[in-house]
């Protein structure tokens, strides 16, 4: 079994920064792509950004230029720096890994918990 544990959300005022993580632990062999989806209130989950493990990451329009993704293979850990937030950023933002496990040696889809992001003054 793999699991995802996130950390780093909470209330931060419209132009200021949070920096989520979210580490695997488990039967892991290898992991490619790692990326953060987000859910607003009332409205559908959506791709936030992804990236490979080679550090190929790509993003949503609504963030670029504001956010980056990063990841420590070393530490089976993904980041996502937020930075010039804005209140349409508030949302509960997961992780999700796509992860090949070692017995069977096949991929597998794997999310965290959910951590709440609230931009708000």
């Amino acid at each position: 079994q793999v699991q995802l544990v996130e950390s780093g959300g909470g209330l931060v005022q419209p132009g200021g920064s949070l920096r989520l993580s979210c580490a695997a632990s488990g039967s892991i062999f290898s992991i490619n792509v790692m990326g953060w989806y987000r859910r607003a209130p009332g409205k559908a989950r959506e791709l936030v950004g992804a990236i490979t493990r080679g550090g190929s990451a790509n993003y949503a329009d609504s963030v670029k230029g504001r956010f980056t993704i990063s990841r420590d293979n070393a530490k089976n850990t993904v980041y996502l720096q937020m930075n010039s937030l804005k209140p349409e950023d508030t949302a509960v933002y997961y992780c999700n890994m796509k992860v090949v496990v070692t017995t069977p040696l096949r991929e597998y889809d794997y999310w965290g918990q959910g951590t709440q992001v609230t931009v708000s003054s």
